[in-house]
């Protein structure tokens, strides 16, 4: 029986998730080669790639609504890479890497639960 691949564990880490004006490379990490997005024509290169740093920094933003659980205690979704982070004082997006995956299954569950509840 095949499982997606939201199914496997860690699922999001066996991604290369490079990105390139926005958009996540879908080869398996550590591949050889040029970056691509399955389905696409893009091609690149790691020279080509978007930073790191995730350009909606600085945006206003609110609290998320929380789970019952308190996900995502107290933290934002942020509008160009979809993470979910800390805010400043001032209330606007800390500086944060572009999301390039959950860091655990756990966490994969939380975002798939309040992604289900609340939208985008």
């Amino acid at each position: 029986m095949t499982r997606t691949l939201a199914a496997l564990p860690g699922a999001a880490r066996r991604l290369c998730l490079s990105r390139r004006n926005g958009e996540i490379c879908t080869r398996e990490n550590g591949h050889r080669g040029l970056h691509h997005r399955k389905g696409g024509r893009l091609l690149w290169n790691d020279l080509q790639a978007d930073p790191p740093a995730c350009s909606g920094a600085g945006t206003e933003a609110e609290p998320a609504p929380t789970l019952d659980d308190g996900f995502p205690d107290g933290r934002a979704v942020c509008p160009v890479c979809w993470a979910f982070v800390e805010l400043t004082v001032e209330g606007t997006l800390s500086a944060h890497d572009s999301w390039r995956g959950d860091e655990s299954r756990a966490e994969a569950d939380h975002r798939r639960d309040w992604f289900n509840a609340f939208g985008w």
